[in-house]
């Protein structure tokens, strides 16, 4: 019986995904090592990540030489790639203006916070200072 291939499951976040399109998008030259390091991720990560990429068919990689006579790869985006692109970057962006809101009102809570405690104080005749910057 054939061994079953299983699809490379590779659990990207949004934000981790959003990175990789682009700075594949934006460098097609871009080493895994280099990808790698600017993503935060191992290098054997990067690989597997990028591979389950072109195995969805949203990246292409070809071969080519350099200057130095050593194997480089070109990665660039497919049709498809270019598509699923555009969608992760809406629901990253969707996401990102959500935590935005939400530390907004955050912060507001906490300034009311503060000033009710300015007047508590005031009241009982103290002044709250404060040597650190907030």
């Amino acid at each position: 019986m054939p061994a079953l291939h299983k699809p490379r499951r590779c659990d990207l976040t949004d934000e981790l995904q959003h990175k990789l399109f682009k700075l594949i998008a934006e460098n097609p030259h871009i080493s895994q090592r280099e990808l790698s390091r600017a993503l935060g991720i191992s290098l054997g990560k990067a690989n597997y990540c990028l591979k389950a990429l072109i195995e969805k068919g949203w990246v292409k990689v070809q071969n080519f030489k350099n200057n130095k006579n050593k194997w480089g790869y070109l990665y660039l985006l497919t049709p498809s790639g270019i598509e699923e692109k555009a969608r992760v970057t809406m629901r990253y962006l969707k996401r990102k203006m959500q935590e935005y809101d939400e530390l907004k009102a955050a912060v507001a809570q906490l300034k009311r916070e503060v000033e009710m405690e300015q007047r508590q104080l005031a009241k009982r005749g103290m002044v709250f200072t404060s040597h650190r910057q907030y």
